[in-house]
C-alpha cells in the first residue's frame, strides 16, 4: 500500500509526535509499504532514517496545553495540500492529531481516500476542542478508524469525539536502547546517578524533582542528579533552583543528540520521570527499560498505563516532592527491589518493541481498507 503519515507538527523538532511518525513510517517500509511524511518543517533537510519526508508549510511556536506546539498556520496551506493529494494518490493517509490546526485539517478536509487518525495527547480538558466540537464531528465522520496510544488519551479525546477506538501505543526501538552498550565515562565516578530526560517544563515536574533530590540528600549525599534535555523560558529558574538546593551534585546538559541518549541511560542508576499532567503515554519510561535502568514515576494515569507499582517500575504521587523523594530512596537502598525492576522493566520494553507495534498498525490499516473497499 501507499501510505501517508501526516504529522502535525514540526517535523524538524524532535518530540514524542515526530518520534512515534519516523520510527512508525521507517517500520512500514520495512513491512513492505511505500511510506511517504507529510509535515510542517523550519529545516527542510530533517531526517532520522533518510525517510521520503514532502514538507508542507511552515511551522510556528503556539503556546498550547502547558507546552509549544510548532503548527503551520498559512492561507496558502489548502493549496498546497491539494497539490500534494492529487500527486501522490495515497491508499491510506494516516493522520496524527487530526484536529490539530492546520495541516492535519486541511488534509482531511481534502483527502477522498481511507482516513485514520492517532490521538496521542492526553490533558484534563481542551477549550479548542470545545469549541471545536461542531467542526469535529463533521470531519470526526471521514475518520474510517480512529487510534490512541493509551487509554487515558482514548478517555480524554472520546469527550469531545465519541465512538470507536483502537488502543495501539506508542512504541520504543529497542535496538537503540538496549541494555549494553557504551557510558558516560565522566559521570562514572562512584556516585549514584539519577537521571531526568524531557523538556524543560512545568508540567514535566522538574522543579519536584529537584527539591525531592533536596530531600534525599539529606539521607544520601552520595548521587548526582542529571537533567538532560532543551527548553528556555524556564531554564535559568530551574538552574538556580538546584544550585541553591543541590550545589554541585546537578548537572544540566541540554539537549542531547539521539544517538548519544542510550548512554545517558545506561548511566543512570536510576531515571525519574515526575511529570504531573498531560502525559498520555510516557515514552521515555520504555526508552530507560529498554536501557535496563529502574524507573521511578509519578502515578498520573499516561504512566500508569505503562508501570506496574512494584513490579517493573515504582509510581510516587504526582507533585509531591516528599513522595517521590522517598520513591527515589527505596530503590536506592532496595537492590533485590532495584534488580527486579530492572528485569521486569526489560520485558515490559520488548512488548512495545516497533517491531510489535509496526505490526499492530499494519493489520488495522488491512481491517480498515478492507471494510471500505467493502462499503464503496
Amino acid at each position: 500500500m501507499k501510505i501517508g503519515i501526516v504529522s502535525a507538527y514540526d517535523y524538524s523538532h524532535p518530540g514524542g509526535v515526530i518520534n512515534h511518525v519516523s520510527y512508525l513510517g521507517y517500520y512500514l517500509q520495512a513491512r513492505g509499504h511505500e511510506v511517504k511524511i507529510i509535515a510542517p518543517m523550519h529545516r527542510k533537510n530533517a531526517r532520522y532514517f533518510g525517510e521520503d519526508v514532502l514538507p508542507v508549510g511552515r511551522p510556528i511556536p503556539i503556546p498550547y496545553g502547558g507546552t509549544t506546539a510548532r503548527i503551520p498556520l498559512s492561507p496558502w496551506l489548502p493549496y498546497q495540500v491539494n497539490h500534494v493529494l492529487e500527486r501522490e494518490k495515497f491508499d491510506i493517509i494516516h493522520l496524527h492529531e487530526p484536529f490539530i490546526p492546520m495541516l492535519c485539517l486541511s488534509i482531511l478536509t481534502k483527502s477522498q481516500t481511507v482516513n485514520i487518525g492517532t490521538f496521542h495527547a492526553c490533558h484534563d480538558h481542551s477549550v479548542m476542542y470545545w469549541l471545536g466540537q461542531p467542526i469535529m464531528h463533521k470531519l470526526g465522520r471521514k475518520l474510517h478508524g480512529k487510534i490512541a496510544v493509551s487509554k487515558p488519551a482514548l478517555d480524554y479525546i472520546s469527550k469531545y469525539l465519541p465512538g470507536e477506538y483502537n488502543i495501539i501505543p506508542n512504541g520504543v526501538d529497542t535496538r537503540h536502547y538496549r541494555q549494553d552498550g557504551p557510558v558516560r565515562q565522566e559521570l562514572k565516578d562512584g556516585k549514584l546517578n539519577i537521571l531526568f530526560v524531557g523538556r524543560l517544563e512545568e508540567r514535566k515536574g522538574v522543579g519536584d524533582l529537584i527539591r525531592a533530590c533536596a530531600y534525599v540528600k539529606k539521607e544520601y549525599p552520595n548521587f548526582r542528579l542529571i537533567i538532560a534535555g532543551p527548553g528556555i523560558r524556564l531554564r535559568t529558574y530551574y538552574e538556580m533552583l538546584a544550585r541553591t538546593l543541590l550545589g554541585d551534585q546537578v548537572v544540566f546538559t541540554r539537549f542531547v543528540p539521539f544517538d548519544q541518549l542510550p548512554q545517558y541511560y545506561r548511566t543512570a542508576d536510576i531515571f525519574c520521570s515526575p511529570a504531573n499532567s498531560g502525559e498520555s503515554f510516557g515514552i521515555v519510561l520504555l526508552e530507560a527499560m529498554a536501557s535496563g535502568t529502574p524507573v521511578v514515576a509519578t502515578n498520573i494515569p499516561g504512566y500508569a498505563s505503562v508501570i506496574t507499582h512494584g513490579e517493573d517500575g515504582l509510581l510516587a504521587t504526582p507533585s509531591d516532592e516528599r513522595a517521590i523523594a522517598d520513591a527515589l530512596l527505596t530503590m536506592i537502598h532496595d537492590s533485590k527491589l532495584r534488580q527486579r525492576i530492572i528485569d521486569r522493566g526489560l520485558v515490559t520494553a520488548e512488548k512495545y518493541s516497533w517491531e510489535n507495534v509496526s505490526r499492530q498498525v499494519d493489520e488495522y490499516y488491512r481491517t480498515i481498507s478492507d471494510g471500505y473497499k467493502e462499503g464503496i
